[in-house]
């Protein structure tokens, strides 16, 4: 049942205060839109998805058209950014590489979101054997680094997209998993749980309806940060050869190819660089304007 809050308004007679009622969406939305930073950062991410969806459209050039004979072209009208070592259009592959991240990057962190909420979820309200078990598996993940354990399913799965989300996806799992056990931790000690445990109703309603909704809201906050994260190790992937493979453009990739120019042509780095900048700087700051909303500490 959503849960109302209260505001007072005076009316135009300058009577006494009434009292206007405010569901928790409403508010919701009253406190993300009062953060600056974070109306910036939902701004940015509107431009960025908006890019991605229109990106036959607004892109000058076809990203993976080869010209050898105008191979690191320097900027011009008809190409801004210029061409890279095989002469294709730099702004329009940073273009499409925008689908690229935002498909991986949104999907990864959906799928590790979904695997380690379920985890997490088990664990905490189980207990016991079953919920060590998984808390210790999700510790050993949790104690590489997020681009070696990238690196070690990538070489175990090899290249591919579908491949790299589920890398990635299985790198942000456990970090789902610690959120959602600490909640379920909790959350199942409250009487509403204890209520429906009494009434007989089956543990697959209890974790659905009365544990999932309570701990969704820490869950969303890290999902659009880590969404950013993902974008990153994404670009890092692709940096060293096991991301997308080409001639698809990404981000990371034009990063790499272009670190051989760096002096005559910096823009070949410098422009995907900064555009993998922008697109990680809009999911903190919306994140941090998300945890303003759902955390009551912050509030």
């Amino acid at each position: 049942m959503a849960q109302a809050t209260t505001a007072t308004t005076a009316n135009q007679q300058g009577d006494a205060p009434q009292i206007e009622l405010i569901s928790q969406r409403q508010r919701a939305w009253r406190t993300f839109r009062r953060n600056k930073a974070a109306m910036i950062g939902a701004g940015m991410i509107i431009i960025v998805v908006l890019i991605a969806i229109t990106a036959p459209l607004i892109a000058p050039h076809d990203p993976i058209e080869q010209s050898t004979i105008n191979r690191l072209e320097e900027p011009s009208p008809d190409y801004p950014l210029g061409r890279d070592d095989f002469g294709r259009d730099v702004l329009s592959r940073i273009i499409y590489g925008t689908r690229v991240a935002l498909l991986i990057g949104i999907t990864s962190v959906a799928f590790g979101g979904i695997l380690g909420t379920i985890m997490g979820i088990v664990a905490g309200y189980f207990g016991g054997r079953v919920g060590t078990t998984i808390m210790r598996l999700v510790d050993i993940m949790l104690s590489f680094p997020d681009l070696i354990t990238g690196l070690l399913v990538m070489a175990v799965l090899g290249a591919g997209t579908t491949k790299l989300i589920i890398a990635i996806g299985l790198t942000m799992a456990p970090r789902f998993a610690r959120i959602a056990y600490g909640s379920a931790l909790s959350v199942k000690e409250k009487e509403f749980v204890e209520a429906a445990r009494a009434l007989g109703q089956r543990t697959r309603i209890i974790l659905s309806r009365h544990i999932l909704p309570n701990v969704a809201g820490d869950l969303l906050v890290l999902a659009s940060l880590w969404t950013a994260q993902a974008i990153r190790l994404e670009a890092s992937l692709s940096f060293i050869g096991l991301g997308v493979p080409p001639p698809t453009p990404t981000w990371g990739q034009m990063i790499r190819d272009g670190t051989r120019y760096l002096t005559d042509l910096p823009l070949l780095s410098l422009a995907p660089g900064l555009a993998l900048l922008f697109t990680v700087f809009a999911f903190n700051l919306v994140g941090d304007g998300l945890r303003d909303v759902l955390d009551p500490k912050s509030r």
